[in-house]
């Protein structure tokens, strides 16, 4: 039987672009998981931002 790696999955920061360029102040961000083997490019997902009140692109940083 094969062994599992622990270290497959790393936690990645999430951050609002449209908020980003907006000028407002303050951000929108949020953490998670992925698998740096299945996904190894930045991630892209669709997230509510607080601040601005609507559905917004968020984009893997650093």
């Amino acid at each position: 039987m094969a062994r599992k790696q622990k270290d497959q999955r790393i936690q990645v920061i999430l951050e609002c672009t449209e908020h980003k360029n907006s000028g407002m102040p303050g951000t929108s961000r949020y953490v998670t998981t992925k698998n740096k083997k299945n996904t190894p490019d930045r991630m892209e997902l669709k997230k509510f931002n607080p601040i601005l009140k609507k559905m917004t692109i968020h984009k893997e940083i650093k």
